[in-house]
């Protein structure tokens, strides 16, 4: 008799678990436009027909971290706005300090400076390597505010799900989001954002005028600027590998643990910080950080017939996980030949 009132009671729990509706964020306007985002891999886009299929809004990758500018940036910008779509455009941020921040910030705006845009300017960071949530959040928030100082437009905040509940913070949470999330008609509720005004909602969109695969997404009114007036002119930083980044030394800290953090090596900060020791540094001292560790242009792998991400994520010396994250694929182990990876 106990065991069937406990069997009873677990399906009971199993049902209510399942019959409790998922929250879902809400668009923060009902003017929807269908939308994609692109950069250089979906190759030479022909927006004419993009623009016959129906889309309104084009959100085009300006560039990546400090020097990085997207080769097909300028071509995607003339031929959206030639075709008469809505253009917005994104920067993938690679910052690991604030100080970083501010100069991708200025590059970012540097890239897009003369150019009438339509959206508001999004924030791409997603790449946390060994930050603590607070670092990241500090860095975010020092990059969106220098880049609307500089370029006079407002921000907004592109990301997955997950980072939004766990990651960013309520500071964050005042921009808008553009929020990723696949296989659902509604973003799930984060708890910090109250609507959302970009919901990318799949990576494997057709679209005619495109070969291959696109990241679909729907915009809300919102998302648009206020003014399209042309960005203002700001100089490229010109950050080279010749610069550096200083870093002081925290209490606690190793070597390690600040290779790992900027993604170098031990060898690389030794070599160049003149440190005999490796195991011995002190707090209160400043060490010199090459910009080479942040050279993270984008490589990209076309997948093989026979090829698996396990396979590829060895040959590249990287993660599956890391692999499936940033290519945004939903099973690892369905990946299709003829389509190019982000490494």
């Amino acid at each position: 008799m106990f065991k069937k009132i406990v069997s009873t009671f677990v399906v009971f729990c199993i049902v209510l678990v399942w019959t409790i509706p998922v929250l879902a964020l809400n668009p923060s306007s009902n003017t929807i436009y269908r939308g994609i985002d692109v950069s250089e891999w979906q190759g030479d886009i022909d927006f004419r027909e993009v623009k016959k299929a129906g889309i309104e809004v084009v959100y085009i990758r300006a560039g990546q971290g400090f020097s990085y500018k997207d080769s097909k940036f300028e071509r995607n910008y003339e031929e959206a706005k030639k075709n008469g779509l809505k253009v917005g455009v994104y920067h993938y941020m690679t910052a690991r300090t604030v100080e970083e921040a501010r100069l991708q910030a200025k590059f970012f705006v540097s890239l897009i400076s003369g150019k009438e845009i339509d959206c508001k300017l999004a924030m791409d960071f997603e790449s946390f390597g060994n930050l603590s949530n607070s670092e990241i959040n500090e860095i975010a928030i020092e990059y969106i505010r220098e880049v609307e100082r500089l370029s006079k437009k407002e921000a907004v905040v592109y990301s997955n799900t997950y980072d939004a509940k766990y990651v960013f913070s309520e500071q964050i949470a005042k921009y808008p989001l553009w929020v990723a999330q696949y296989g659902v008609s509604q973003p799930q509720d984060n708890g910090k954002w109250s609507s959302w005004e970009g919901f990318q909602y799949s990576s494997s969109g057709r679209i005619n005028g495109i070969e291959g695969n696109v990241d679909l997404d729907r915009y809300t009114k919102d998302i648009l600027l206020n003014s399209n007036e042309v960005v203002n002119k700001v100089e490229d930083p010109k950050v080279t590998k010749e610069d550096r980044i200083l870093f002081k030394i925290r209490r606690g800290d190793t070597l390690s643990e600040i290779a790992q953090k900027f993604n170098t090596t031990v060898a690389h900060l030794a070599s160049i910080n003149n440190i005999r020791n490796p195991n011995l540094i002190y707090a209160g001292e400043i060490i010199v950080i090459s910009h080479n560790y942040n050279n993270r242009d984008v490589k990209e792998y076309k997948i093989k017939k026979g090829d698996t991400l396990s396979e590829i994520a060895q040959k590249f010396n990287t993660t599956v996980s890391y692999l499936a994250k940033i290519n945004k694929i939903q099973n690892p182990d369905l990946i299709y030949a003829g389509n190019y990876l982000k490494i």
